[in-house]
């Protein structure tokens, strides 16, 4: 057996050591500590006393050992996710143990493929009102990130909520930035003060926070006293109703917390992956005309579909490779139960660990010339050859995102729609990136919409 390596890492700062770089730019530093010192990296931050240390996994096989070969060692017990629980409850994205397998359980029901399809018809309606909104405004130039984040968030609402999507959607986009921003700050630094104690930002925190279970609550509430009927088809309808013997049925707070899982979650991770297909479109004119050729082959110029989904393949490439270059949860973090080996080095017990898609969707000996732009990535036959956790945008096994099948019809279908009948050009062509809990563009991502002639 091959003795188990050191973990090597830059010294950093004698009183800060890696805390500037990370605070600068988090993402470049992660790509500089894997192509300096390889693929399990130790990283510390902050003075002495109070200093955290990061062992950062950038290795396929390192990162399918975290997520599922060893994943009851590796547990999200650490502090983002704590603050994630404590400002949206205990839904799939935070729940562990015998309250995530319940809780899956229940759920799972609800997102296979033929209930998911049926998604669709309120992915184009959304989508096309977009387009509508913009042929009526005049738009000429448009920030593909505010306007996506503003589409998908509006389409999970009318898919979790039906007639409600107004209510829920403007207040969540009122007060999400509010909490993301808390949760991260909190989620980050090594020493907090408490939640209840009255200082501004615990206060700007707890008062998104409200805002947002106050929506759920009443909607919940309002549906509850009018009687859900079988007929019913939204999301929290179907959630309202499921139930088994073995595991019971969801009680409102526990609704409550899937409804924030799914808006907050559902409506972040989508908006980004098709602000920056978009964007990369916009810069590649090439790609752009032939995504727009195979979406204007769809039968009788009619809205998409999900049976469509099977006829856009190349914009399907196209989606994946975005998500691959700017995967839309960039960092994923566990904490070690037992002392472990990954990818040859010991990981101690109770340490921090990062596995970021961020540098493993960007590592030289998976991915050739790994910056450049190329849907041919995922052909089928090219798929099939990589090693599994190459590409992993949804998270890994058992706790893979559940609604990624979801995510892949909307934006696909939703791109179709807009392609159709824009071409997009890039006004901006950089955008300034930071890790948040997701990705977050800290500019603007601009484009300049023509409409089509044969727009149909």
């Amino acid at each position: 057996m091959a003795a188990i390596a050191e973990i090597p890492g830059p010294k950093g700062l004698p009183l800060l050591g890696s805390a500037l770089d990370l605070r600068r730019d988090s993402l470049d530093t992660l790509l500089r500590a894997r192509r300096e010192f390889g693929d399990v990296v130790r990283i510390s931050a902050g003075p002495p006393g109070l200093r955290s240390v990061m062992h950062c996994v950038f290795s396929a096989e390192g990162a399918q050992q975290v997520l599922a070969t060893q994943t009851a060692n590796f547990r999200k017990d650490n502090r983002l996710y704590e603050e994630i629980r404590l400002s949206i409850g205990n839904g799939l994205l935070t729940s562990q143990d015998a309250d995530y397998l319940r809780q899956r359980r229940l759920i799972q029901p609800l997102f296979t493929k033929r209930q998911v399809d049926g998604y669709a018809a309120a992915v184009t309606l959304e989508a096309g009102g977009m387009v509508e909104r913009w042929r009526t405004a005049g738009d000429t130039v448009v920030d593909v990130n505010r306007e996506m984040d503003r589409f998908a968030l509006r389409t999970v609402a009318r898919i979790l909520f039906g007639a409600d999507v107004e209510a829920a959607a403007d207040v969540v986009h009122d007060h999400f930035p509010v909490i993301n921003a808390y949760v991260l700050r909190r989620g980050l630094s090594p020493v907090n003060p408490p939640r209840s104690w009255p200082l501004p930002a615990n206060r700007r925190g707890e008062e998104a926070t409200r805002a947002v279970y106050a929506v759920c609550d009443r909607i919940i509430a309002e549906r509850r006293a009018a009687g859900t009927t079988a007929a019913a088809d939204d999301l929290l309808s179907l959630l309202s109703r499921a139930s088994s013997e073995e595991d019971g049925s969801l009680d409102a707070a526990e609704l409550r917390d899937q409804l924030l899982v799914f808006l907050i979650a559902g409506h972040e991770t989508t908006g980004t992956s098709m602000t920056f297909a978009l964007h990369l479109l916009s810069l590649h004119p090439e790609v752009q005309a032939r995504a727009q050729e195979e979406a204007d082959l769809l039968p009788d110029g009619r809205t998409p579909s999900a049976a469509d989904l099977d006829r856009l393949p190349y914009l399907t490439r196209v989606l994946k490779e975005a998500m691959r270059l700017y995967p839309a949860a960039p960092l994923i973090g566990r904490r070690s139960v037992e002392a472990a080996e990954v990818d040859g080095h010991l990981i101690p017990a109770g340490a921090d660990v990062l596995v970021p898609p961020w540098v493993i969707h960007r590592h030289p000996d998976l991915w050739e010339d790994p910056e450049r732009f190329d849907p041919e990535r995922f052909t089928p036959e090219r798929e099939a050859a990589r090693q599994r956790y190459a590409w992993f945008p949804f998270g890994g096994s058992p706790r893979a995102c559940i609604g990624q099948h979801f995510a892949m019809l909307e934006s696909v279908l939703a791109l179709a729609v807009l392609l159709r009948a824009y071409d997009v050009e890039a006004v901006d062509r950089e955008i300034p990136l930071m890790a948040g809990v997701t990705l977050q563009a800290t500019g603007t991502a601009r484009v300049r919409l023509r409409a089509r002639a044969q727009a149909r």
